[in-house]
């Protein structure tokens, strides 16, 4: 099975399983990697926090934003 094949049968399972699979798959990242992947998430989510703290950024009610993820991907799949 190629990675493709692979991804395309993981992106249809229900969300729970697909987000624990990508927990025990970050799990099994090099500890030095995730360490370093750790701080830069860290980062970047500092500075998303302070774009929303000043205003540059306006947040999105979280069912507004699935609705727009949902209809990326479908329009993905159609293309």
């Amino acid at each position: 099975m190629t990675v493709e094949q692979l991804t395309e049968e993981v992106l249809s399972w229900p969300s729970e399983a697909r987000a624990l699979l990508a927990d025990r798959l970050a799990e099994s990242l090099d500890p030095i990697e995730d360490d370093h992947l750790r701080q830069v998430w860290a980062a970047e989510a500092k500075r998303r926090r302070d774009e929303v703290r000043t205003g540059r950024v306006k947040t999105v009610p979280g069912d507004e934003a699935m609705a727009r993820v949902r209809a990326s991907l479908a329009s993905r799949r159609g293309a």
